[in-house]
């Protein structure tokens, strides 16, 4: 999915040309070894959506974007990498990005420690861009914390609740959206209404993606998600096709007698299948349609029509490739 492509705003893709040296520059330090560390998943490139984010709503996609509307968009994106250094070390993943993972190819010690620098950085870039961000970006990181360990602690409970779920996917992955959004909004000095219209497009919009994610770990493919497909059920996270087939009368006594334990490739198998074939599918889609739609109102109440009808197309294009059954 190329995110620019779908926008359809001129101006991001030389913005997002002049973003990847800027991103390459702040965590490179000379040393060989590290610059190798922090460098490899930029490097396996990713669809740079957090910065894309920031800028769309920095520049409404037209204007050039200064160098404090690029910096904002390197601090996000690091932290978002830090993110996947430290996920890929818990998961004990081999692959991201359809690259071998950092943890995989340096070990866990040295992607832990790069991951932290990695967030250092960020923070100090986003101390150069003032308090409010400084101290907007420090928030984010606690609640990316707080969203991961409640995920942690909710690990292989088949009674976890939609609101439990929905509480850590707002934390680990709606929070830095929101975040994207609204450093953006700041480092373009909009109107403190627009700024909040877009934070709240950004919270939105963070829900439909990691929906989506999960959605696409139950019925997607390796390639499709740069990952093992059915991670998540392996290891014991249940998503909301999950929990909503284990709340179904007919499919979930079978699925849980499966869930609640680690599982091997066979039984994950017969779990994404129970899943798949439960109705959950075309139920967590329509959930995320609902946030698609309040993500559309959000962009509306801000300050460019533009940018409203290209933020808006690029949530529902979210859903809308999505399979229903």
């Amino acid at each position: 999915m190329n995110v620019v492509d779908l926008l359809g705003l001129p101006a991001l893709e030389d913005q997002l040309t002049r973003l990847e040296p800027l991103l390459v520059e702040s965590v490179v330090t000379g040393d060989a070894f590290l610059d190798e560390v922090t460098t490899h998943l930029l490097a396996a490139g990713g669809k740079r959506l957090r910065p894309v984010l920031a800028l769309a709503t920095a520049t409404s996609g037209t204007r050039d974007a200064t160098r404090e509307d690029l910096l904002g968009a390197v601090a996000v994106e690091l932290v978002h990498l830090a993110s996947l250094y430290h996920d890929d070390v818990m998961d004990e993943a081999t692959m991201r990005r359809n690259v071998e993972s950092v943890n995989s190819r340096f070990g866990n010690l040295v992607a832990i420690v790069a991951g932290d620098f990695l967030l250092a950085r960020s923070a100090e870039i986003a101390a150069g861009l003032g308090v409010e961000i400084a101290a907007l970006l420090a928030a984010t990181l606690g609640e990316l914390c707080q969203g991961q360990v409640a995920e942690v602690r909710a690990a292989f409970r088949v009674d976890r609740s939609r609101d439990d779920y929905s509480t850590a996917i707002a934390g680990k992955t709606a929070s830095l959206m929101a975040t994207s959004c609204r450093i953006g909004a700041l480092t373009g000095g909009l109107a403190r209404s627009d700024v909040e219209a877009f934070t709240d497009f950004g919270r939105c919009f963070g829900m439909i993606f990691q929906v989506r994610d999960d959605i696409l770990d139950v019925v997607g493919t390796e390639v499709e998600l740069g990952k093992p497909a059915g991670q998540d059920l392996a290891e014991g996270i249940y998503t909301l096709p999950v929990l909503l087939t284990l709340a179904d009368p007919v499919h979930g006594p079978e699925l849980r007698d499966l869930l609640g334990q680690p599982l091997g490739v066979p039984e994950q198998e017969k779990a994404r299948a129970i899943v798949a074939g439960s109705g959950a599918i075309a139920e967590s889609v329509r959930v995320a349609r609902d946030y698609a739609d309040e993500a559309a109102a959000a962009a509306a109440a801000g300050p460019s029509p533009e940018l409203a009808v290209a933020l808006a197309r690029l949530a529902h294009t979210m859903v809308d490739g999505l399979p229903t059954a």
